[in-house]
């Protein structure tokens, strides 16, 4: 199985409403599909995800699709960084665990 964990830092608090709206759209997106696990924790500026997918090409279909590829569009406009990274694992890590694996995540920056 594998297992993307990410983080996105926003540009200000004022954000987190664009970012709200966007998650919103982006969980009702993740119901519709076979996923795994899905873990989601944040405050202020700082917000994680973790989710567990059966395999590579699940996963990439849904974050080239639909809402997801539409909040990647705009992730410029809310975002300062974004981490990503993809692991193989058969269950989602502790967040301590996922935020330590961020440390050698990729790295976008805007």
């Amino acid at each position: 199985m594998k297992a993307t964990i990410t983080s996105i830092e926003l540009k200000g608090p004022l954000k987190f409403f664009a970012l709200s709206a966007n998650a919103l759209n982006i969980i009702n997106q993740l119901k519709a599909t076979n996923y795994k696990d899905f873990k989601k924790r944040g405050i202020w500026t700082k917000h994680y995800t973790m989710t567990l997918w059966n395999n590579e090409s699940e996963l990439k279909e849904f974050a080239k699709s639909g809402a997801h590829l539409e909040a990647m569009k705009k992730s410029k406009q809310i975002a300062k960084e974004i981490r990503t990274i993809t692991i193989d694992t058969d269950t989602l890590p502790s967040w301590d665990e996922a935020k330590k694996l961020l440390e050698n995540a990729k790295v976008f920056t805007f």
